[in-house]
């Protein structure tokens, strides 16, 4: 089996910011990898806040060349490597090029019924009141939105987005930005604004700061679920986890994830890292197993990949023909 990686730089139409980061272009890397049966592709972006960059990305698959290209699966790969953006780029090529192999497309090999179109949410990025109001707008025909809020007038924020938009399914995301504290204050605006979720409120390893909270609104954890390992615990503090193919490696550790969470009582959501159509396409087949789905990082890009996933009527549909065809 050949192996090669290939760094990718994408830009943004306009910066995208969340608390403490500002992004222009998403820069990630492709896996390629290839036998007589055909060639199978992964996209990886990595976690910003674990320092992983393409650069230490390839380095970490590079690492591994011997053992993938003498032949590995997709399980050998999850004691191989830990998670994170390197696992991920090789678990998703890896399927790809099962695919190939056995003439039967992804959804089949994960045992997930024909997939169909989804309702994702479509991300309005920190700003001014006046600004993410406006982003709010320009959604014309999206049914869900997700809302990044700083520690700069959050609850200003909120009520500008939901004034702008009172018809649809509205969730913040904190990404770290709150202590219990300023969430306490904040909870009845987001009430008054009909929120459906809180994503992240506090730090990683503040998750405890949450017992005991009076709060009416579902909270998920993202920044600290990592991988499988991490699922039960969650089940402690939050009642919805989200899922990243880049955090926890790949598709196979994701359907890991959201089976133990179901049977730990959780809620499930798919989210994702910036990246191109090729990153959404294997979150979208998790995301059939999903409560909620947020894979909407292409319609940050100034292009996209041929074959791209379709965004229509606020539903998301990636076809075979990006991958995980036969």
């Amino acid at each position: 089996m050949k192996l090669t990686t290939r760094v990718e730089k994408w830009p943004y139409v306009s910066p995208f910011r969340i608390t403490d980061h500002v992004f222009t272009s998403a820069e990630v890397v492709v896996v390629t990898l290839e036998d007589e049966s055909g060639i199978g592709r992964g996209e990886a972006d990595g976690v910003y806040y674990h320092d992983e960059t393409p650069e230490s990305i390839v380095g970490e698959i590079e690492s591994v060349r011997g053992a993938v290209e003498e032949g590995i699966d997709r399980e050998s790969l999850r004691h191989l490597l830990p998670p994170g953006g390197a696992r991920n780029g090789l678990d998703c090529a890896l399927w790809d090029l099962e695919a190939k192999r056995s003439g039967k497309p992804a959804w089949q090999i994960a045992g997930i019924p024909k997939p169909r179109p989804l309702l994702t949410t479509f991300t309005v990025s920190a700003g001014t009141p006046d600004e993410m109001a406006k982003a709010a707008k320009d959604y014309t025909r999206v049914r869900a939105i997700k809302v990044k809020l700083t520690r700069d007038d959050p609850a200003d924020c909120v009520r500008a987005v939901r004034a702008a938009r009172p018809d649809v399914w509205l969730g913040v995301d904190a990404n770290q930005a709150f202590d219990r504290p300023s969430l306490e204050r904040l909870i009845p605006v987001l009430k008054e604004a009909d929120v459906s979720l809180i994503e992240q409120p506090f730090a990683i390893g503040c998750d405890a700061d949450l017992d005991g909270l009076s709060c009416p609104i579902p909270i998920a954890a993202d920044e600290s679920l990592q991988s499988l390992a991490d699922v039960e615990a969650m089940a402690d503090h939050y009642g919805a986890i989200n899922i990243k193919l880049d955090k926890c490696g790949g598709l196979t550790e994701g359907l890991a994830m959201a089976g133990k969470a179901r049977r730990a009582g959780l809620k499930v959501m798919v989210g994702c890292m910036a990246g191109t159509s090729l990153a959404m396409a294997p979150a979208f087949l998790l995301g059939q197993l999903c409560d909620l789905v947020d894979l909407d990082a292409p319609n940050f890009l100034a292009r996209d990949r041929e074959h791209a996933a379709r965004y229509a009527n606020g539903e998301l549909y990636c076809s075979d023909s990006l991958w995980g065809g036969v």
